[in-house]
């Protein structure tokens, strides 16, 4: 079983992007972030016509979050008020971020965490915000479903070693510490980092800016992840990331990184 993780920054403007890399890498569930589409919107025939089943969860111009199955999914839940209810959630749910649905044996969480714009700001407290309330989310799931894959765009890079240069970061959106702190309190519910299982040096990244030659130079972060549960970090044979997608022309910043079971 394959599962991969891509960011692809419009789905609208990375159709051709998309479909192209399905069809070379034919993975059994995609999981799509910044879909940028309302979800009458969402270019569904195309990937009928590649035998797969989109199941999305998105909003005009912003955010939005797809799950790209080659067979009926099961369980499908969109929000986190799906698990926890309006009351604790509040309005997180206004902007479509989170989207989990059952293949096989194994549940998926597809996740658009929030950028923060800048620490101290007023979209850096939502994001910490909405990570303590992903903790809480992931945590009742765990009860339900004991071997899950949490994967997407975290907008975090875990360690100094996930970072092309992290000299004088500590105050860098994605890099603070208290982003870190929120994210191991996430994975504190009993995940582990999947790609870290197989590769622990640095210099592997699944984000480059578009701006100063960033990819070119290889000026990149790695804040595109998958999380496992106990029982599927045991099954984990491989995760990688795939840097060629990044190379087309007009590419989304992001590549995807696949997880094999």
């Amino acid at each position: 079983m394959k599962v991969a993780t891509w960011n692809v920054n419009s789905i609208r403007s990375r159709l051709d992007h998309t479909r192209q890399w399905l069809q070379s890498n034919p993975v059994d569930v995609l999981c799509l972030q910044e879909t940028k589409v309302v979800d009458e919107d969402f270019p569904t025939p195309a990937f009928e016509e590649l035998g797969y089943i989109p199941y999305v969860y998105g909003q005009k111009s912003y955010n939005g979050v797809a799950l790209i199955s080659r067979q009926p999914m099961a369980a499908v839940q969109r929000g986190f008020s799906s698990v926890l209810g309006a009351d604790r959630v509040g309005n997180l749910d206004d902007q479509k971020r989170v989207i989990a649905g059952r293949y096989g044996d194994v549940y998926i969480v597809n996740l658009y965490v929030p950028n923060g714009n800048a620490v101290g700001s007023d979209k850096y407290a939502y994001k910490l915000s909405w990570l303590d309330c992903l903790r809480d989310y992931l945590a009742a799931l765990l009860e339900q479903h004991p071997r899950l894959n949490v994967c997407g765009d975290f907008n975090i890079a875990p360690e100094d070693k996930d970072i092309y240069n992290a000299d004088d970061k500590t105050n860098h959106i994605m890099a603070s510490p208290a982003e870190r702190e929120a994210l191991q309190k996430v994975l504190a519910v009993g995940l582990a980092d999947g790609f870290r299982k197989f590769t622990d040096e640095g210099g592997h990244f699944s984000w480059w800016d578009y701006r100063a030659g960033s990819f070119r130079r290889n000026l990149g972060w790695r804040i595109d992840h998958h999380y496992l549960s106990a029982p599927l970090y045991d099954r984990a044979t491989a995760c990688t990331i795939d840097i060629e997608p990044r190379r087309w022309d007009k590419p989304s910043d992001h590549t995807p990184v696949i997880l094999e079971f």
